[in-house]
């Protein structure tokens, strides 16, 4: 099992967030909807850049995870926050060059537990299309529960996917 830390983002990650990326595009392209062929340093300035406001709005917490001596081995992150029901989405990535290590398992363990004692959220749900066993395998190995088949769910690149729903619900 992966030891990894989490640490929310800061402006000097949109670097080593862009080469990660680059260097995982035929893993991500098939199931991350914000991952494109052209996806620039300019995107991922913009996009951590716009982390501090997301938290201090309660939209999202989004972290970066590290390797023991602060390398970039990608993100994880709770988002689309649903404050009346209590609940969001818990999304992992991870760069190719260090999949394969339970690296996003341990890393979504920690945000999820983070979620729990920081906020108020009771249930985080990981929402996998149900070709990308690699995600799936992660959200059971973080101990989420699978919940079924969401027919249509996901739309990537336009074409809209079935999923497969896990959660994790606090206290159980």
């Amino acid at each position: 099992m992966s030891t990894c830390i989490i640490r929310p983002y800061q402006p000097s990650d949109a670097k080593q967030v862009y080469e990660a990326v680059r260097e995982s595009l035929a893993d991500l392209l098939p199931w991350m909807p914000w991952c494109h062929p052209e996806y620039s340093l300019e995107e991922a300035r913009q996009w951590v850049g716009a982390q501090e406001q997301l938290v201090e709005r309660g939209a999202a917490y989004e972290f970066a995870i590290l390797d023991e001596r602060g390398g970039y081995l990608g993100g994880c992150g709770v988002n689309q926050v649903v404050h009346a029901h209590r609940f969001a989405n818990l999304g992992y990535w991870v760069r190719s060059s260090a999949t394969g290590r339970g690296t996003a398992a341990a890393a979504a363990r920690l945000v999820a537990d983070y979620a729990f004692r920081q906020t108020a959220l009771v249930r985080l749900e990981i929402v996998c299309a149900v070709d990308n066993l690699r995600s799936q395998r992660a959200a059971e190995k973080t101990g989420a529960v699978r919940e079924g088949l969401l027919r249509g769910r996901l739309v990537l690149h336009g074409t809209p996917r079935d999923a497969v729903m896990y959660s994790i619900v606090r206290g159980r």
